[in-house]
């Protein structure tokens, strides 16, 4: 059956809001190995997803449309953040790239996901947070990826 484009239009307006839809419940989400510490939105992220390299978890939405992982892992090398970020060799399209002595921020589209990442850097662990979204909520997902990237701590 083919949907029709007031019905396609409908769908999407459905999904565009769903983050925007419900209040956020936030909680502190800690890797106790680490110190690090994150705000973490519970009420949206309700899944376990597995995890990730070094410590930390990985979580997803229950549909399944958006994920964040959150991790620590260890800078054997001793890197900057720009020396760290170019050994991941990023993509050469980032739509948004900030680097400072103490953290990376870098975001972009993915086919039809936004994928943002903030690293920070703390003594010999790199503390990041891993976030992929569809790109038709991307309005709806600013405020949320920006107080999760804020909020981003070690001890």
């Amino acid at each position: 059956m083919r949907a029709t484009a007031p019905a396609m239009a409908l769908a999407f307006a459905a999904s565009a809001s769903a983050v925007s839809a419900q209040p956020v419940s936030w909680t502190t989400y800690s890797i106790p190995q680490t110190g690090t510490s994150v705000d973490f939105p519970s009420s949206i992220f309700t899944e376990e997803a597995g995890r990730p390299d070094g410590y930390g978890q990985r979580f997803r939405t229950a549909d399944g449309r958006a994920d964040i992982t959150i991790q620590a892992v260890p800078n054997v090398a001793n890197d900057s953040p720009a020396a760290f970020l170019a050994k991941k060799h990023p993509p050469p399209r980032i739509q948004y790239k900030r680097v400072t002595p103490r953290f990376f921020a870098v975001s972009s589209y993915k086919g039809d996901k936004v994928w943002y990442d903030r690293c920070n850097f703390a003594g010999r662990l790199v503390h990041c947070v891993l976030i992929n979204y569809p790109a038709s909520e991307e309005h709806d997902w600013d405020d949320i990826v920006t107080r999760i990237s804020l909020s981003l701590r070690s001890k």
